[in-house]
């Protein structure tokens, strides 16, 4: 039998149990639920990342829905548990669900949810902020300072790389690369080439207007290029960020033949998933090249790093915090908690997942449809028309 865990009940008489597995930013998603007679209950047990036998425990007998984490094995032994307790939904408090059995889901009913559309910008904000970290050599830089060695100023200390005129590469030109891509673009004056499957018409037509822009003030217009392949991106340009889908194409993408294609003192940046890129040769090419730097929020094996990364002074690594913005965590929250809704009041899906901005709105009431559910078609759910 699983162990009992930890939480916290709100509004302990609704008529439908939903279950959060961890804590989340914010109270609207809390208040929505309740509004519509659910009885809440937040999983408060001291840990981190909850083990299956943790989240049967929390399932129990009678479940109307689950929001969950990314960090969490979502296969054929939760959707089977959460079926059994009448469940009807689940949703990912994140955009991605590689975590998620979606077959599974489907076999046995249950409706998957996932929370895109308001993790763009944030999620590109820190990618340029770490493409400026790595460039400027600010965490090298503040530990040194904290070390209490900054005895006086010197020509060399901590010297960089100038981002202004030289070459942005983005892999994946979605909506987050294309974001990413703008801010670098405007930002710092740099040119683009960018590999991607289709064609970024949107993201061409703004480096063409930007362009203009500065040349009619001027200054040296910005160009951009699509690129043939993923190794062009890599030859020509300075900073590199990696914005793809994770599937076995991308499985090691970033490898020791693709790194040693990149200038020796080249920049790379991954927000998008961890085993995009090979740790171990990322971490010897760090050691044979100590110009080249690298930015990760993601890594192969989280929430660990593979040995040796640590002690790279030419990496900056945080604990994967690209959508860490209080707006958007509570937006992340709030989609979540409507995914599940919709689906237990048996409500329609929403026609476009990236537009968000009704669900969002805390002056209005939400559309009474499911923000994003994945497996929509599969379960022949009907759609908004809203």
């Amino acid at each position: 039998m699983a162990k009992p865990v930890s939480i916290e009940v709100w509004n302990p008489n609704g008529k439908y149990r939903v279950v959060s597995t961890k804590p989340m930013p914010g109270t609207r998603w809390i208040n929505l639920l309740i509004e519509q007679d659910c009885r809440v209950e937040i999983c408060i047990q001291k840990k981190t990342i909850l083990s299956v036998e943790d989240i049967l425990a929390l399932i129990g007998d009678k479940c109307d829905g689950v929001i969950g984490q990314l960090t969490e094995d979502w296969g054929e032994t939760l959707f089977a548990a959460l079926s059994r307790a009448g469940g009807k939904a689940f949703s990912n408090m994140a955009v991605g669900y590689n975590n998620v059995d979606v077959n599974a889901a489907t076999k046995y009913g249950v409706a998957v949810g996932n929370t895109p559309g308001v993790l763009t910008e944030t999620t590109a904000e820190l990618a340029a902020s770490l493409s400026l970290a790595a460039s400027r050599r600010i965490v090298e830089a503040d530990e040194f300072m904290r070390a209490g060695l900054y005895d006086g100023w010197l020509p060399h200390l901590f010297v960089g790389n100038l981002l202004k005129g030289q070459t942005v590469g983005v892999i994946g030109a979605g909506r987050i690369g294309s974001a990413y891509a703008r801010m670098m673009i405007e930002g710092f004056k740099m040119n683009l080439i960018y590999y991607d499957l289709y064609q970024a018409t949107r993201l061409e037509k703004f480096v063409t207007a930007y362009g203009a822009f500065l040349k009619a003030n001027g200054e040296q217009p910005v160009t951009w290029k699509r690129a043939s392949s993923m190794d062009e991106v890599l030859r020509e340009a300075d900073v590199i960020s990696l914005h793809p889908v994770l599937d076995k194409t991308t499985y090691h993408l970033i490898n020791k033949d693709s790194l040693a294609t990149m200038k020796k003192e080249a920049i790379l940046i991954n927000c998008s998933r961890g085993p995009v890129v090979d740790e171990v040769a990322l971490v010897e090419h760090l050691k044979q090249n100590p110009m080249f730097r690298v930015g990760l929020d993601v890594f192969e094996d989280e929430p660990y790093m593979k040995p040796g990364l640590a002690e790279m002074k030419n990496a900056v690594v945080v604990p994967h915090i690209a959508s860490a913005s209080k707006w958007t965590r509570e937006g992340m929250a709030t989609l979540a908690a409507l995914n599940v809704l919709g689906k237990i009041k048996g409500y329609p899906v929403w026609g476009d997942p990236n537009r968000v901005e009704p669900f969002l709105n805390e002056n209005a009431p939400p559309p009474a449809a499911s923000p994003s559910l994945v497996n929509a078609k599969a379960l022949g759910l009907p759609t908004s028309k809203l």
